[in-house]
């Protein structure tokens, strides 16, 4: 089985998909004590694959990956967002947050074949462009390193110098970068996240983002068109919703599309008992617990029952409101529960959490959706084992 090492693990969306696509990891790290614990709690549940997982708990620019023995094959993780999250304050390399330079010292001292790398769809922004392309080139050229007191400008310019000569003599690897949509492979949610993956350059490696499988026009025809949506959930035809602007779009639909539908809040979470009208049945269900409080006003109106969720979000100060609550059909509203919320983030079912509502919510907020991490993965493993 190949190797890996998860940096930044946080609940673990991104280490599950990537063991789940094949990989052992040699090691799996966060400073976070509630997402440690929560990944402690379900390895001593025997919950696969956390099972397997060697969990380090501290600051990961303390690690000594000098530690790890053998040959790693993958280093996955999404170092921390702030810097660059459209809801953050959007410092950049101000921000000592920013934990990218770890990502790249892992990966210049592990040498593994392949890296994944995943960030908010923020480091995108045109503000952050000379910034985004400084963590490109650095993961090409990891030991290329930053000289004492060096401005990032200037290291960002040796960098281009070295790039543009073509030479082989350095460590290298090839990187590609993508904005992935989480709908568009399955997941229940609409999340926008970056990709960075790279192969060393020795391996000779070809590699191109897996194909979308799933998309809004097949979920409109479902809806519309043929209307399958409404009778696989069993929805009277005088409880569906209108349609309007959906169904004129779907009307425009030509042929039906060969992509799967997108999946919607209701595929997700249908077969859960409603925790504020049926608490009694729910408590048969790990974390799920309704929590009250829960209001809509401009710019903050929930997720539509019927459609994929808005990309659950981890907050500042808290869980913002609109993010993460239900949209019911009648217009009314309440939070998602920490249940349903791993639901549209494809984690296990049997998977617990510690923490509060809110802590839990942000560590599931900051996750990457397990499916999603998964397809990713398993693309780099087909590659890598075919090398």
């Amino acid at each position: 089985m190949m190797r890996s090492v998860e940096l930044f693990v946080g609940a673990g969306g991104l280490g599950i998909g990537v063991s789940q696509a094949g990989f052992r990891p040699a090691a799996v790290m966060d400073w976070d004590r509630w997402a440690c614990d929560t990944l402690r709690e379900n390895k001593e549940r025997c919950l696969d694959p956390i099972a397997h997982w060697p969990i380090h708990e501290g600051d990961v620019r303390q690690f000594d990956f000098g530690t790890v023995d053998g040959s790693v094959d993958l280093v996955t993780g999404g170092p921390p967002c702030q810097p660059f999250s459209m809801g953050g304050r959007h410092r950049a390399f101000l921000d000592g947050r920013d934990m990218f330079p770890q990502a790249i010292r892992a990966v210049r001292e592990l040498r593994p074949r392949a890296f994944i790398f995943e960030n908010v769809k923020g480091l995108t922004r045109s503000s952050f462009a000379n910034y985004l392309e400084y963590i490109r080139l650095q993961l090409t050229y990891p030991d290329l390193v930053g000289k004492r007191d060096e401005e990032w400008l200037a290291h960002l310019a040796r960098l281009e110098d070295h790039h543009t000569k073509g030479t082989e003599k350095r460590l290298r690897y090839r990187v590609v970068m993508r904005v992935l949509n989480s709908a568009n492979y399955g997941v229940p949610q609409r999340r926008e996240r970056v990709f960075l993956v790279g192969f060393r350059a020795d391996t000779g490696i070809e590699w191109h983002f897996p194909k979308p499988t799933h998309s809004r026009d097949a979920l409109l025809w479902s809806q519309w068109r043929d209307e399958v949506y409404w009778d696989l959930h069993r929805v009277a035809r005088k409880n569906r919703p209108e349609g309007g602007a959906a169904k004129a779009r779907a009307l425009k639909i030509a042929e039906r599309p060969l992509d799967e539908p997108w999946l919607t809040v209701r595929d997700a979470i249908s077969d859960l008992p409603d925790p504020e009208h049926a608490p009694g049945t729910a408590r048969g269900f790990h974390d799920h617990r309704f929590q009250p409080g829960a209001r809509s006003y401009a710019g903050h109106t929930g997720s539509p029952l019927d459609e994929p969720a808005k990309t659950l979000k981890a907050g500042v100060h808290g869980v913002p409101g609109g993010e993460n609550m239900l949209r019911r059909t009648d217009g009314s509203v309440r939070y998602f529960t920490i249940r349903e919320s791993a639901r549209l983030q494809t984690f296990p079912d049997d998977m617990v959490f510690h923490g509060s509502w809110t802590e839990t919510m942000r560590q599931l907020g900051n996750a990457v959706p397990c499916q999603l991490a998964r397809i990713v993965a398993s693309g780099v493993r087909d590659k890598l084992s075919a090398a």
